[in-house]
């Protein structure tokens, strides 16, 4: 009998302990360190490629001439400097967003870090790619720079670290081609379907269709939050990062995206 009441104690606490910890989460004080880790440490590969012009049917958001695409995240006109085909970062003037929102995409941008070195780890050429404002591909120098590994260059911040880490050293282009798959939310605004990340950085995957947990957060564990077709953001984190050759082509306008075939 004894050995009988033990195990439904135990079968209950199967069932109620999930429910139990995640009470837990939303009452602990999170500090930014409680996401961060530090092992594995993905490996080193080098990677000369990854350059791509834009194909017949993409969508130009940068050629070098103008923010004709953007606006700042407030509304405003932006104020990043432009110079020689490329944009950097005006430091202390807020991030940059599309005009238009997006939801499915191949998103492909080549950025830089500066070639002079200040500072370490997330405070070295940091910056960051946000598909729907909302899920953050890191942009940061991670050539011979350690930090967390889920803040690095390549990672979804604060969720995943890169499979690899494929750097070039400051001040030399470096590419990310993403594929993103929107999430989908149903009429009580309940998730249905995550959002998932496929990205390849100077041409190297690091990224598998890999499910993103829910919003970017520096703090606290992510969650999703309902939202339709946004922009994208690029990040303003003080740092003198550069972008050019900027595009993206809709993959929800496609007639076959998610056709299951016969």
């Amino acid at each position: 009998m004894k050995k009988f009441t033990g195990i439904l104690i135990i079968l209950w606490a199967m069932v109620h302990m999930p429910a139990c910890a995640q009470d837990m989460d939303n009452e602990r004080e999170w500090e930014p360190e409680d996401t961060e880790f530090y092992e594995p440490v993905p490996p080193v590969v080098e990677a000369e490629g990854g350059f791509m012009d834009p194909p017949s049917d993409a969508i130009i958001l940068f050629d070098g001439s103008d923010f004709s695409a953007w606006q700042s995240a407030n509304g405003d006109e932006v104020d990043w400097m432009l110079d020689e085909g490329e944009m950097t970062v005006m430091p202390g003037s807020g991030n940059i967003v599309t005009r238009d929102g997006f939801g499915s995409i191949q998103l492909y941008l080549e950025w830089k870090t500066p070639t002079e070195i200040d500072g370490d780890g997330q405070g070295r050429g940091n910056s960051g790619v946000f598909l729907q404002r909302r899920y953050e591909v890191q942009v940061l120098d991670s050539y011979e720079n350690e930090t967390y590994v889920n803040g690095m260059a390549g990672s979804i911040y604060k969720q995943y670290a890169p499979l690899v880490n494929a750097a070039r050293p400051p001040g030399e282009w470096q590419t990310y081609n993403i594929i993103y798959e929107a999430p989908e939310f149903d009429d009580n605004d309940e998730l249905v379907s995550p959002a998932y990340l496929t990205v390849f950085w100077n041409g190297v995957m690091i990224h598998n269709r890999t499910e993103v947990k829910g919003d970017t957060e520096y703090i606290g564990p992510a969650d999703y939050s309902v939202h339709g077709n946004d922009g994208i953001m690029l990040q303003d984190h003080g740092d003198l990062v550069s972008f050019r050759n900027i595009w993206v082509r809709e993959l929800d306008e496609s007639p076959v995206w998610g056709h299951e075939g016969f």
